[in-house]
């Protein structure tokens, strides 16, 4: 990502203070690292790359020696990260994502980092719809109802192919999101994505014919649905993330 008004245009959407701790996955060759450092108390930079690990503290100190002391490198697969592995809790993330991992990366950082309250993620436009999406869209799915069980998330933009070098196939999308206050419910997560799951494998089936190998059975399936308050004969993307939870209740 070369274009610096891009650049500020994300920051400036990430609604950072300066009391943040930004986490920044997949630095690379630290263009939004620079921007993101006079706008947070730290930046915590992940990045798989060794090479690109090493270079990055070298970049900062030579473009902003002011900052170079806010940023902390952690050579690591973001896929993996733990409390553990950062040298101090994130309050934020924004980032640049690789496309094929932007859902599950975003996910696996919500569960492993409690402290994480906010975030501004790039990903391809098409992944941005879909995260951001609500029940009833056509493509409402998966990554929507998971990401709503952490965080409420709105689309904040749309990023063109040719601030990028070199410049990919695809436009990209920004997408914020807030985590809830509270839990939604302390219903298992675990149980409540398998049923999600379940519900999208196949999107024109109704619930009663999407749950029934999960439940055990139809009669099993309409008897749950039923005490959930959710008619057997919705699909998957007519439900929200509340009416999963009432189903996982059960």
């Amino acid at each position: 990502m070369h274009d610096p008004n891009t650049v500020r245009k994300i920051v400036t959407a990430a609604e950072l203070t300066e009391d943040d701790v930004v986490l920044e996955v997949g630095p690379g060759l630290g263009s939004l690292t620079l921007a993101l450092l006079p706008a947070a108390k730290q930046v915590v930079a992940v990045e798989i790359d060794p090479p690109l690990a090493a270079r990055l503290p070298q970049t900062v100190a030579e473009m902003d020696p002011e900052n170079a002391g806010k940023l902390h490198v952690v050579l690591k697969d973001a896929m993996k990260v733990t409390q553990e592995d950062l040298p101090a809790q994130p309050t934020a993330i924004v980032a640049n994502l690789p496309y094929n991992v932007a859902v599950p990366v975003v996910l696996h950082l919500l569960a492993e980092l409690p402290s994480l309250r906010k975030g501004l993620v790039m990903v391809q436009a098409e992944v941005a719809d879909r995260m951001a999406a609500k029940p009833g869209n056509k493509i409402y799915g998966v990554p929507s109802v998971k990401l709503a069980w952490y965080a409420e998330a709105k689309k904040a933009g749309s990023i063109g192919k040719n601030v990028f070098w070199p410049a990919p196939n695809v436009d990209s999308g920004l997408v914020w999101f807030l985590r809830h206050e509270n839990l939604l419910s302390t219903v298992d997560r675990k149980r409540l994505f398998q049923i999600v799951d379940a519900a999208f494998a196949q999107r024109r089936k109704t619930l009663r014919a999407a749950l029934k190998g999960w439940a055990g059975g139809a009669e099993q399936v309409d008897e749950l649905l039923l005490k959930a308050g959710v008619d057997p004969q919705l699909r998957g993307e007519q439900l929200s993330v509340i009416d999963f939870i009432r189903i996982a209740e059960q």
